[in-house]
């Protein structure tokens, strides 16, 4: 049984044909619309070329905003022309396919649990460490989303008061001191107070931003300064997970986004934090700390497999 899985990001939408194993056995891309009629179109056109050469049964699609508990409709996405737009029965007419849609984090979650990291885990949460923070819980392998479709919102937990400015309008959210941004703010910051060497000095002093990939790489060169921002980053991402377990007690926990490349660069000092701030430490099981398996695909993946398993009630893939 083969299904499309559509992933909506803020500047492209890709779209691959999935197996019940969950391999991607083709896959195309399209730049993403500004208008909701042309990102229609857009989906239209690559789910239309896809199943025009492969037998495929339905179609997920993973977007990068809320999605209401019926599962038809996106109330919003900051980088979507969507709004409060009942998108499935719109485009499964156009179609003439089951359509399903899915938040972006809870389809990644989704694939690692049934095909990736989290595979076999009865309590998973994914955490995906991108721009911001991304988040999804499933329980027994099923997404919980809350009584409203937004839970949970892992990225906009309160960790300093008063602290860094937040787009969602708080102040001292997690993802403002653990995501892949938020290696860029420190990175700058730092920069600014110090005066030591350091292979970011230029791009700063060029009043270039930095990037989380700019403090990867100069860390992977072994630079003083990018490695005590990373250093600081992983106390974070131990802090919030440790957060995460006193709440959800997981079984396993998934560290995936852009940022879980550069895992090996911070991942074991995280885990070391992590086990120091549990709460009754040293008197329960820790949760395994993995990095993602699947990559950039996992929204793909999981919004086809997604798409399978409502079209086909009873059905489990992967």
């Amino acid at each position: 049984m083969l299904t499309v899985g559509v992933d909506i990001g803020g500047t492209s939408v890709r779209a691959g044909v999935v197996d019940a194993d969950g391999t991607v056995i083709a896959e195309v891309a399209a730049p993403t619309a500004r208008d909701a009629a042309g990102l229609d179109d857009t989906v239209v056109d690559l789910v239309g070329g896809l199943a025009a050469r492969h037998r495929v049964a339905a179609v997920g699609i993973a977007v990068a905003g809320f999605v209401d508990p019926d599962r038809r409709t996106v109330a919003f996405g900051a980088h979507l022309p969507w709004r409060d737009d009942p998108v499935v029965d719109r485009l499964a007419e156009r179609l003439g396919l089951p359509v399903v849609v899915e938040h972006d984090a809870n389809a990644a979650g989704l694939a690692e649990h049934r095909v990736g990291a989290a595979a076999g885990a009865r309590v998973a949460v994914l955490v995906a460490l991108g721009t911001g923070i991304g988040a999804a819980l499933l329980l027994d392998g099923a997404v919980y989303r809350g009584a409203y479709g937004v839970a949970p919102e892992l990225g906009h937990l309160t960790v300093v008061r008063g602290g860094r400015p937040c787009p969602c309008g708080k102040h001292g959210c997690l993802e403002r001191y653990c995501s892949g941004s938020a290696l860029g703010r420190s990175a700058e910051e730092l920069v600014a107070a110090t005066e030591d060497f350091s292979l970011l000095r230029a791009t700063w002093e060029r009043a270039e931003p930095l990037t989380g990939r700019d403090v990867a790489r100069a860390a992977e060169q072994g630079d003083a300064l990018a490695c005590r921002v990373v250093e600081e980053f992983a106390d974070w991402l131990g802090q919030g997970l440790a957060v995460v377990a006193d709440v959800f007690d997981p079984d396993v926990v998934v560290v995936g986004g852009e940022v879980s490349a550069s895992a090996p660069l911070y991942l074991d000092r995280a885990r070391e934090r992590y086990a120091e701030q549990l709460t009754g430490r040293g008197h329960r099981r820790l949760a395994e700390v993995r990095p993602a398996a699947l990559g950039g695909r996992a929204g793909i993946v999981g919004a086809a497999l997604d798409a399978g398993e409502r079209t086909f009630p009873g059905q489990r893939y992967g």
